[in-house]
């Protein structure tokens, strides 16, 4: 499976807003099939021991972890972009 996530370019767009009063990070613009989109957002919830889920084609994270991400992502050969502040 480490191939499926490593082997796709994407662009993700890391978000912080608040839903329903609790922040949240939003992963989105990945480019790529579903499987890839699953197992890259199951690599992300391990690494941080955090919840999610995908909805809409984006990755939805528990709390504000935009830096970490962004730097486990460049990690696996993905280009980021930070968005929102």
């Amino acid at each position: 499976r480490d191939d499926l996530v490593t082997g796709v370019q994407t662009c993700a767009l890391p978000i912080y807003e608040k839903r329903k009063g609790k922040g949240t990070t939003i992963i989105e613009g990945f480019e790529g099939d579903v499987e890839a989109l699953k197992a890259l957002a199951k690599s992300i919830k391990q690494e941080f021991s955090i919840g999610g889920g995908i909805k809409d084609y984006c990755i939805i994270l528990q709390g504000n972890f935009r830096d970490q991400i962004m730097d486990y992502l460049k990690q696996k050969g993905y280009k980021t972009k930070r968005v929102g502040g």
